[in-house]
């Protein structure tokens, strides 16, 4: 079953969409009302349609029921937006997992474009297809996401393999409004940002977004005393992870 949370409505229960057999759509873990708690649009009421399955095995990957053990429920195009439309916000946020898997993304963005939403979408810049999109918030990964052999057995080798294709980057930067958000664990992993940045086609600075890695907010703001400095020194954006803050590590926040 899909889990379908209203977090602005006047009851605290969950309601589950009854599942359904269907040929073709879109496998989603999880579709919800919140705030956006990363990047511009932070603080931003949103609907999240949370796609399952994912093409990396991220390390550091803090929504693992849609990589790694991926759940969820095939849905078709039309009751995605069913659900969508129910819920009374302009802004939604389609996010994963890998959003840019399935096929059918490109209908689905299509018919939210024709509602009149504001689309953001969330991506490993990995896979390309002709979206509706007004922000496209594209995450590449560094070798800091690699997850140990130990762990991951062949998807180790396949995720680092695979991590990044700059062509499709450039692809996405030079047709959507975008942001280029990058986990950082250590001060070690600047470097390498900054050399991925210069490869790619006229990045603009402030577009560029650095986010502390972690799910604790402690932890969180204890990589925040030395992150925001570099930011404001090489003119990047810094950015919080502020959904942990307001709700903690939990679904559907």
């Amino acid at each position: 079953m899909v889990r379908v949370v209203d977090k602005f409505a006047n009851t605290t229960s969950l309601r589950y969409q009854k599942k359904q057999t269907v040929t073709l759509g879109i496998r989603v873990s999880e579709i919800y009302a919140s705030r956006q708690g990363e990047g511009r649009l932070t603080g931003q009421n949103s609907v999240f349609v949370r796609t399952s399955g994912c093409n990396l095995r991220c390390s550091f990957c803090d929504t693992p029921f849609t990589s790694w053990e991926p759940d969820g429920t095939q849905m078709a195009v039309e009751s995605i937006m069913e659900t969508v439309m129910n819920f009374d916000v302009s802004h939604v946020v389609v996010t994963g997992g890998e959003p840019m898997l399935p096929k059918d993304i490109v209908t689905l963005t299509q018919s939210m474009a024709k509602s009149g939403l504001h689309i953001t979408i969330e991506t490993a810049g990995t896979i390309y297809r002709p979206v509706q999109c007004d922000l496209m918030s594209i995450s590449p990964k560094m070798s800091n996401s690699v997850p140990s052999l130990e762990r991951a057995g062949a998807w180790a080798v396949r995720h680092d393999q695979t991590r990044q294709s700059r062509n499709v980057v450039n692809q996405l930067i030079n047709k959507y409004d975008y942001q280029l958000k990058f986990v950082v664990n250590g001060i070690r992993d600047i470097e390498e940002i900054e050399a991925y940045c210069e490869d790619l086609d006229n990045v603009e600075q402030n577009k560029i977004l650095l986010m502390p890695e972690g799910v604790d907010e402690k932890l969180l703001r204890e990589k925040e005393q030395w992150l925001v400095p570099i930011c404001e020194a090489k003119g990047y954006t810094y950015c919080p992870r502020m959904h942990i803050t307001w709700y903690g590590n939990k679904r559907g926040t």
